[in-house]
């Protein structure tokens, strides 16, 4: 995935929704800038919907393993065995708005973790473990399901936390806990399109299996969010590409090309409408179905230009902080490795300022991978200089 033209990776986490209507304030970490630092950003959590599911990072997972003699590995064991690789955590870790924000989390809320348990699910290298026992947590359960775990004992182990953090390798649904309850559930479960990988249903499973009473969820709250854009240069790239590859007409893969959605960083200037709240999930109240949804949109032209796509990303919040934290993967904010969603339309759209794309978004798991996020786009434009209704379906795997 390339990256696109003026990608905006120098632009600070800065509020990128300063047309939506505000019921709160929300503080967006820097994470580069001083512990005790935030800057003020405004942002959305609205009450509306719960939402999505997903899970810890999208990575290429191989599709074809027939050529593995006797292979009866399930992609679940793909997904798991894909985190075994170091590279992966590394571009984990290296985020530093992901992984500073939930340092700062940590270390700035410490009466939260105080001599309590914490389950830290899918915890990787065991970074948030180690963050949590620095803040006095009495005890950290780090589960992790791939190769990883052994790993992530040597570096407990290597930093003097083996008294205070337990590594257990193996699913959250299979495990067996050494205690009854646990007083925070602690998680980095988020996804592309903030669901794919639907790794939230297990933070769920934790939650509703081991979580006492008035329990912390961190984070607790992510919300979904739909942008449209002008792409014409990337869509001829990566599109319309198929239509005349050395002469030869490929264009039956422009329909396979148009239904994978597109992981990348889009420049801001390319945004040709409002931003709209599709979905708001509350990670501690919200049941496993929540995470399938449809919603409606209307994304309203801030100026005359065409349409190419419809693009996704989300914001993540921690609302049980001393001070309301979180970050955003949206286009105006600093880049993050989940970049954001592109869903190429069909049609190039002419719109006209004040006009509006009317539609719903509908996201489901797929029946045949529940990590693999199936999404039905409807939408309709009836404008000055283009009307066209239409649906489209994209599959992310």
């Amino acid at each position: 995935m390339g990256r696109r033209k003026n990608s905006n990776d120098n632009n600070m986490n800065q509020s990128s929704h300063s047309h939506h209507s505000h019921n709160s304030k929300i503080r967006f970490e820097d994470p580069e800038e001083e512990e005790e630092e935030t800057t003020q950003c405004s942002n959305n959590l609205d009450e509306s919907m719960c939402d999505p599911e997903c899970s810890d990072k999208a990575i290429d997972e191989p599709n074809d393993v027939s050529f593995m003699d006797g292979d009866d590995k399930t992609s679940a064991d793909y997904y798991f065995d894909s985190y075994s690789h170091f590279g992966i955590h590394e571009e984990m870790l290296k985020d530093v708005v992901r992984t500073k924000t939930y340092q700062n989390v940590i270390y700035q809320n410490k009466f939260l973790f105080k001599d309590k348990v914490v389950l830290d699910v899918g915890a990787g290298t065991g970074i948030l473990s180690l963050f949590c026992a620095k803040a006095g947590a009495a005890h950290v359960y780090a589960v992790e399901c791939s190769h990883m775990a052994d790993m992530a004992k040597e570096i407990v182990e290597a930093n003097g936390f083996s008294n205070v953090i337990t590594v257990l390798k193996g699913k959250i649904e299979e495990i067996d806990l050494p205690v009854a309850k646990v007083d925070i559930i602690i998680s980095e479960w988020m996804g592309y399109f903030l669901l794919f990988e639907n790794m939230l249903n297990t933070v769920l499973h934790a939650r509703d299996k081991w979580l006492v009473e008035d329990g912390v969820v961190l984070p607790d709250k992510t919300s979904l969010y739909l942008t449209a854009i002008e792409d014409a240069e990337y869509k001829d790239d990566k599109i319309e590409f198929w239509n005349n590859v050395y002469g030869f007409d490929m264009s039956c893969i422009k329909k396979q090309a148009l239904m994978e959605p597109l992981v990348d960083t889009v420049d801001q200037n390319q945004i040709v409408t409002n931003c709209q709240l599709l979905k708001t999930m509350d990670i501690s109240k919200m049941a496993p179905g929540d995470a399938s949804f449809t919603a409606p949109f209307k994304l309203v032209a801030e100026r005359d230009d065409y349409i190419h796509a419809l693009v996704a990303y989300f914001d993540v919040s921690f609302t049980k902080c001393h001070k309301l934290t979180g970050f955003s993967t949206g286009p105006r904010s600093r880049v993050t490795h989940w970049k954001q969603t592109v869903l190429y339309l069909e049609d190039v759209l002419t719109i006209c300022e004040g006009e509006a794309i009317v539609g719903s978004l509908a996201v489901a798991q797929n029946k045949k991978n529940p990590r693999d996020v199936d999404i039905m786009l409807k939408y309709s434009l009836n404008g000055r200089r283009c009307m066209v209704s239409k649906t489209q379906h994209y599959k992310m795997r």
